[in-house]
């Protein structure tokens, strides 16, 4: 198992891992969903007049329906079949008039899943530079004029583009993490390209996450590249599961909790 593996295992079963972990991904409770005035006044209208397809259209253009069915996505993608499909709209709204208007307001106003936020979390923690004691760029141009030991922090389309361009990555999405090393006793370039996943949970999309930070760290790439996956949360936990099973079988790559960022770095810069 690669050393990187085995300290983030470790980390994660022996020491304070959470209270460390926190630093890259603040979790901080969202607030509720707003809605304006005139959608609540006309939802409220809607339903004490049980116009049912209007409730309905009403309800679709807020960001979330008050409960899950798995005919709604259908009507918001394609609002005509509202019009057309009279005995799932009265069994829809049959649900909605189940529901006390106040209830309505109140399932449609849940505040955003943690999980949803974490995108912007790493890189914002890449930007502090808290741990990773080198040069950060956060435009494209700054990091091409340069060629010192430093990361490229922009926007997943320009850090795609620059891996495409550069680097040989073959994928249509965005890439969380590129370092450049310069070798502390030549003059040699090296690039570290990583994908960056806090896996909150065991199952569905969590693991549809790490799979996808698989297909990231085993792409191929031009020779002077570095590829990693930068996993945080449950997959260390070592047992019975999916996720570290999946760590299994690739153990031999460079998987790492970020909080180990600067020491690879370190250990790239004098491989």
């Amino acid at each position: 198992m690669n050393h990187f593996l085995t300290q983030s295992i470790d980390i994660a079963m022996n020491k304070d891992y959470l209270d460390r972990l926190y630093a890259v991904y603040p979790v901080i409770p969202s607030s509720a969903r707003c809605l304006d005035d005139a959608a609540v006044c006309n939802i409220e209208k809607y339903y004490n007049q049980k116009n049912s397809n209007l409730l309905i259209k009403e309800l679709l253009r807020l960001e979330l329906f008050p409960f899950k069915d798995s005919f709604v996505s259908f009507f918001r993608r394609y609002p005509k079949s509202i019009d057309l499909n009279t005995r799932t709209v009265n069994r829809i709204a049959s649900i909605l008039y189940g529901m006390d208007f106040d209830t309505i307001i109140e399932k449609s106003t849940v505040p955003k899943e943690t999980n949803r936020q974490m995108g912007p979390m790493f890189k914002n923690w890449i930007s502090k530079n808290s741990i990773i004691c080198i040069k950060v760029y956060n435009e494209l141009d700054e990091f091409l004029k340069s060629n010192d030991t430093a990361i490229l922090n922009s926007s997943d389309n320009s850090m795609m583009l620059f891996a495409k361009d550069y680097l040989g990555y073959h994928r249509n999405k965005g890439i969380d993490f590129i370092a450049r090393i310069k070798n502390i006793n030549n003059d040699n370039i090296k690039y570290i390209v990583g994908e960056a996943k806090f896996l909150t949970d065991y199952g569905g999309h969590q693991n549809l996450q790490l799979e996808d930070a698989m297909l990231t760290l085993t792409s191929s790439y031009n020779k002077n590249v570095i590829p990693i996956s930068i996993l945080d949360g449950v997959c260390y936990i070592q047992g019975n599961n999916k996720m570290y099973k999946k760590l299994l079988e690739y153990q031999d790559n460079y998987i790492m909790s970020a909080l180990l960022l600067g020491q690879f770095i370190n250990y790239i810069e004098v491989l």
